[in-house]
């Protein structure tokens, strides 16, 4: 890294750790380049693997700027989605090339380009100012894009047992659908995947009377989760929504009737669910649906398996109302826009940081994000720095307020 470079200015951090090819699950330098970027500002740096069998080995970063409260964190991740077809790119997707205003590169928006913009704001901060009276803290994780094992959840019981304590939190993921200043997310929907595995009797298509085909209780079973709605919303947040991903026999003959069927599923559900009453639902109309049906006339009821998911995301609102307010304000204070408050949307790794202090997510527009020439205008970046920078100091006097 040039150790002439403008921490400063975003666009030139973002193309530092642009230059880093991390793509999930490797640390493609940059973490050490983030770590060159904010140790002169004054942050202690740990670095920190995690292991689990069975998954990759993650590093990842905390970093932390003052020694007492109030304790603001920013979190987001260095990993990034694999390029696809580099020939498809118009400039190398790990170039960092600025082309008529665009910086384009993997990770420009998903989401090296909004913890550039943060280190160019603190940058800007312990310029003019000096840091702030608390303590500012970096929580980067390399494997969100991925399993997200040895990420995030580790990180933060990592932090959490060496006496580390949060106020609130700033993800730095892109959240605005057309232009800065439109969304802030100050929630997300839970989410609940299984895989359902019904059970047949192999056959011969010419002698259905012998077999019992289990595509006929997969269709069945999929139809009974889909319909009706689970419910119709909430003020906070979209109706809950369940759909099928996938249906399959793994059958390679037209002629044979298959022994098993199988399809998965995710739901999508909002407040008026936990983890644990949408799972009781869906087992409920699983169970209805097989008790009244049959593979065919006059036999045994449908039969089936379920496979849950390891560990479902929890529905989450975020109420803290310094936090929302401070953010708020600094992006009205800038653009002179008023964000819509919304949960819309997958999930992130809030969904983890919520157990530990209040979180909200605001960056930069996401409509290249995981695309070929994934892009961020410069102009974009300049104006993110600056709410990032009005944030940090307006949550810091709501904090002492």
């Amino acid at each position: 890294m040039s150790e002439t470079m403008n921490s400063t200015n975003p666009a030139d951090v973002l193309q530092a750790l642009i230059r880093c090819p991390s793509v999930t699950p490797a640390e493609g330098g940059a973490l050490t380049a983030l770590q060159a970027l904010v140790e002169p500002l004054g942050f202690k740096v740990e670095r920190v693997t995690m292991h689990e069998s069975g998954t990759p080995d993650i590093e990842n970063l905390y970093a932390r700027i003052g020694d007492s409260g109030p304790h603001l964190m920013f979190a987001g991740h260095t990993d990034v989605v694999p390029v696809g077809n580099e020939a498809d790119w118009s400039h190398p997707p790990f170039a960092a090339e600025i082309a008529n205003g665009m910086l384009f590169g993997r990770g420009a928006v998903d989401m090296k380009g909004g913890i550039a913009c943060f280190i160019a704001a603190m940058a800007r901060l312990v310029e003019e100012k000096g840091a702030p009276k608390g303590s500012v803290s970096l929580l980067i994780t390399g494997d969100e894009e991925g399993p997200a094992v040895n990420g995030t959840v580790k990180l933060l019981e990592w932090a959490k047992a060496k006496g580390e304590h949060w106020d609130a939190c700033l993800v730095g993921e892109p959240t605005n659908p057309d232009k800065l200043g439109d969304m802030i997310k100050i929630g997300r929907r839970g989410s609940i995947s299984a895989t359902v595995t019904v059970r047949g009797v192999q056959g011969h298509a010419a002698y259905p009377h012998l077999a019992d085909n289990p595509v006929r209780g997969a269709v069945r079973l999929s139809d009974a989760l889909m319909h009706p709605p689970f419910d119709h919303g909430t003020d906070n947040f979209q109706p809950s929504n369940l759909e099928v991903t996938s249906i399959d026999v793994g059958n390679p003959a037209t002629n044979v009737i298959p022994a098993a069927a199988n399809f998965k599923f995710n739901i999508r559900f909002n407040d008026l669910w936990s983890a644990e009453s949408v799972q009781a639902e869906i087992l409920h109309r699983l169970d209805t649906a097989a008790a009244e049906s049959h593979l065919r006339p006059g036999r045994e009821p449908i039969a089936y398996d379920i496979v849950w998911s390891e560990r479902p995301s929890h529905v989450f609102l975020t109420r803290n109302n310094a936090l929302i307010d401070s953010l708020s304000g600094a992006i009205a204070t800038v653009t002179g826009a008023t964000p819509q408050l919304s949960t819309t949307g997958g999930t992130s790794d809030a969904r983890f940081i919520k157990d530990y202090c209040p979180v909200v997510e605001f960056g930069l527009v996401g409509q290249t994000m995981h695309m070929v020439d994934e892009r961020v205008s410069v102009e974009d970046l300049e104006t993110l720095t600056r709410i990032y920078k009005t944030f940090i100091e307006q949550w810091f006097a709501n904090a002492d307020a």
